[in-house]
């Protein structure tokens, strides 16, 4: 059976506990306000569905634009060892 990906699965659960950790003491530190898991992980959930795909397309962009770049290089680099 394959297991369907939704945008709250973009990061580990690993990764998910730690964020939400990083969410509660942010509202704590910063805001002076006491959140709990729950509302931690709606926060997280969130932003991952607001601005999740834009981030996930931008590094996608980014990675052409790098990858474009090296291949002009490489055309540059095997046009200057053609024996003439």
């Amino acid at each position: 059976m394959t297991k369907v990906k939704r945008a709250c699965d973009l990061i580990s659960d690993e990764k998910r506990r730690i964020i939400i950790t990083d969410i509660i003491n942010y509202f704590e530190c910063e805001r002076g306000e006491k959140i709990g898991v729950v509302a931690a992980e709606e926060i997280l959930n969130f932003m991952l569905q607001t601005f999740g795909s834009d981030l996930y397309n931008k590094g996608v962009a980014d990675s052409l634009d790098f990858l474009k770049e090296r291949f002009n290089n490489l055309e540059l680099d095997m046009n200057a060892i053609l024996r003439k």
